[in-house]
């Protein structure tokens, strides 16, 4: 997610996922190094460019963080995602529903779009105002698969094969909550977690899971990646710091 983690580095995912990057190794990596290339003049000089350049290639987010680097801090748990295009992306909606479905990029792009703009707010503080997103509500991808009663909870599964993120049904219900396509009015780079992402408007951005592959409805929610490691559930901005430790706000 373009998030940076919470204290401590995420534990080691399973064999064969490639190695997680937590945000203290981020932030040492910084350290040792950032400073003296952003103080060399001749880097500077075309900075925006070559970030622009390296971003999608560097799953750290040293680069999101380095000056120059957009609004936006690129951030991933795995090592390194696989890029999925229209010819291999599809996105399974299964668990407790009526009707499993598979659906490819054209069939989403297909389906009736919902344009909205809504500032992007980071747990750890920084934000990016005015964002445009486009795509199909996750609304209308639950009643198309027919959502069955024991069902209260939607868990959300991302193809770099760790990343997970959960919603109560109410809440993805809500009209707010896209399955984005689209993002700043342009189709969502991979970088942004393209081609497909969720996107929860009215919660940190760490709820809005990046390269999104799975919706499945559960019997009730069950925890995504950072709230294991103690991110709130619940992550509204405003009514939480989006952390399960910390009082709640007023």
């Amino acid at each position: 997610m373009e998030v940076p983690g919470p204290p401590g580095d995420p534990a080691p995912p399973a064999d064969g996922e490639g190695s997680p990057v937590g945000r203290r190794l981020v932030l040492g990596m910084l350290g040792l190094g950032a400073a003296g290339l952003v103080s060399a003049p001749y880097v500077q000089r075309g900075t925006e460019s070559v970030l622009s350049a390296v971003s999608g290639k560097d799953p750290t987010g040293v680069t999101g963080l380095l000056p120059n680097g957009g609004g936006f801090r690129y951030y991933s748990v795995a090592a390194s995602v696989p890029h999925r295009g229209a010819g291999d992306y599809s996105l399974t909606v299964d668990g407790l529903v009526e009707h499993p479905a598979r659906h490819s990029l054209a069939e989403l792009r297909a389906m009736p779009q919902q344009r909205m703009v809504r500032d992007v707010q980071c747990v750890t503080g920084w934000r990016v105002p005015s964002t445009p997103f486009e795509g199909v509500r996750l609304s209308h991808l639950l009643r198309l698969a027919g959502v069955r009663r024991e069902a209260t909870a939607v868990r959300f599964t991302c193809f770099d094969g760790i990343y997970t993120e959960s919603l109560t049904l109410k809440q993805a219900m809500r009209d707010d909550v896209l399955v984005a396509l689209r993002m700043q009015d342009k189709p969502v780079s991979h970088e942004h977690g393209g081609p497909v992402r969720l996107y929860v408007a009215p919660m940190y951005f760490y709820k809005s899971a990046k390269w999104l592959s799975g919706i499945t409805l559960t019997r009730e929610v069950e925890p995504g990646y950072w709230e294991k490691r103690g991110y709130a559930v619940d992550g509204w901005v405003g009514k939480s710091n989006g952390r399960d430790d910390a009082p709640t706000a007023a």
